[in-house]
């Protein structure tokens, strides 16, 4: 199985990358920073896997970078997982929101995406049992909507209606299309009080993308275990 991860040098895109290369699966792993101070532990898992492992720059702002990657991969992809993401203006109220950010939110977090699928797409379907993973949160729930986290909460109710779209659009063509709530992880972004190992939900998505559970839900938002979410 051939699987592009974005934002692969952290996060649950780093566990994302262990996980899948454990399971002996080719991995590009998409990093925006190439530095060597970003990318410590991947430089590691290349030198144990050496050939499953290829590291990508990949900036999901930037069409010419999404473009330019998709010649890594010879032609064919099973598997797209859109995990890059930014998580800004927290606890601001909107009469202080820097709309600079706001806009930064959903570049990369939904208009990433968009970029990586259009590019990458014609590989996916010269693959196998293929699947779209767009990480999603709970944020992006209008039904359990909270206070603040604006540009974060919009771009991920962006980012499953982009989901449900290509859901409808690739469903004869057998594509899986998912856009998970990974759950609240123990990350840069979650913080250090988090109870979920994003390890656990690494584990659980491999489990979603090889079909191994039964998903009941109207729609392609769930949880990391297969759980419906609300829309």
């Amino acid at each position: 199985m051939k699987i592009l991860i974005t934002g692969a040098n952290r996060g649950l895109g780093l566990e994302m990358t262990k996980v899948g290369l454990e399971k002996g699966y080719d991995v590009f792993a998409g990093v925006r920073d190439m530095s060597t101070s970003k990318m410590q532990e991947l430089t590691e898992l290349k030198e144990q896997y050496n050939n499953q492992l290829e590291i990508i720059h990949l900036d999901v702002t930037s069409e010419k970078s999404v473009r330019t990657a998709t010649s890594k991969l010879n032609g064919s992809l099973d598997v797209i997982i859109n995990n890059a993401a930014i998580l800004n203006e927290r606890e601001k109220n909107i009469e202080d929101l820097d709309l600079d950010a706001c806009q930064l939110a959903f570049d990369i977090n939904t208009l990433g995406p968009i970029r990586v699928i259009k590019h990458f797409l014609p590989l996916l379907k010269n693959g196998k049992n293929q699947s779209i993973i767009n990480i999603s949160s709970e944020s992006g729930s209008l039904t359990n909507a909270y206070s603040g986290d604006y540009p974060y909460g919009l771009s991920k109710v962006a980012l499953n209606m982009l989901s449900e779209k290509l859901h409808v659009t690739l469903k004869d063509e057998d594509i899986q299309v998912l856009s998970i709530h990974p759950g609240w992880m123990h990350t840069d972004m979650g913080g250090e009080h988090a109870p979920t190992n994003p390890a656990d939900t690494a584990t659980s998505i491999y489990r979603l993308i090889n079909r191994e559970v039964h998903i009941e839900s109207e729609f392609v938002f769930i949880d990391y275990q297969g759980n419906p979410m609300s829309i």
